[in-house]
């Protein structure tokens, strides 16, 4: 009897063993993932607000234009620009997706993928107005691109996660592969500004500093009046005649 005891107790220390070498994986395999373009119970507490509802374009507009035309859409629950080519009639549809709300301060999260050989961009605190063609005579640019397979020049202040034509990300930095999701983040706060790709920080800068003058001076804004100026603005999401994906769009005013 007793021997049957010994024998019974250690069979259950070893399922107990067995078990806790088990419960990382199971947790793993058990945890949700959170569905794309939602917030989560902490987000909706810290602040956070989302600029694409996962299925329509409430809420954005075409720059300049009155109507979005068929350059952007919605599929799989994604904001899709189809790139060059579309026309309406006879007549080529082009233009950024802007917001049709303003921000000041604030931080953006956006997960975004682009097709080979691609170049886009986010841009913040744009304006629109006649005297502009473009949303990127008014506002800085977090830079979009497909850095291996990108075919024109290109120096370092264009690559992926630049502000663009001011500061280079870093070589080395975390880019993932054509094709797959990247998380982008931009913080501007009362003229200090961060950009982060795929969690790490890699540009931040101060406006109005003696180096940012200085680069500003060197840089191709200088040939546009309005770059800039505006501390409150749009957000837009760059037609460059490349196919681009976006999704869990977020903003959290500061």
């Amino acid at each position: 009897m007793m021997k049957t005891k010994i024998i019974a107790v250690v069979f259950a220390t070893l399922m107990f063993q067995e078990c806790q070498r088990k419960s990382p994986t199971e947790a793993i395999s058990t945890t949700t993932i959170p569905k794309p373009n939602t917030l989560q119970k902490e987000e909706k507490t810290d602040g956070w607000e989302l600029l694409f509802d996962g299925s329509t374009l409430n809420g954005w507009k075409r720059y300049n234009a009155d109507t979005i035309g068929s350059l952007w859409i919605v599929k799989d629950s994604t904001i899709v620009c189809n790139g060059q080519g579309l026309t309406e009639g006879t007549k080529k549809i082009g233009g950024s997706l802007t917001t049709l709300r303003k921000f000041g301060n604030f931080e953006l999260s956006v997960d975004w993928r682009i097709s080979p050989g691609g170049n886009s961009g986010i841009l913040y605190h744009v304006v629109e107005g006649p005297q502009f063609k473009h949303e990127y005579e008014t506002g800085p640019e977090y830079q979009l691109l497909d850095d291996v397979g990108w075919k024109d020049k290109m120096t370092s202040v264009q690559t992926a996660g630049s502000n663009y034509d001011m500061y280079a990300a870093p070589v080395g930095k975390k880019l993932m592969p054509v094709g797959e999701w990247n998380t982008s983040k931009i913080i501007y706060n009362n003229g200090y500004v961060e950009h982060w790709l795929n969690g790490i920080k890699i540009v931040a800068f101060e406006e109005g500093s003696d180096d940012y003058d200085t680069r500003l001076k060197k840089s191709k804004w200088v040939k546009y009046p309005g770059w800039n100026k505006s501390k409150i603005g749009s957000i837009s999401l760059q037609d460059h005649g490349a196919n681009v994906y976006f999704r869990n769009i977020k903003v959290k005013v500061l």
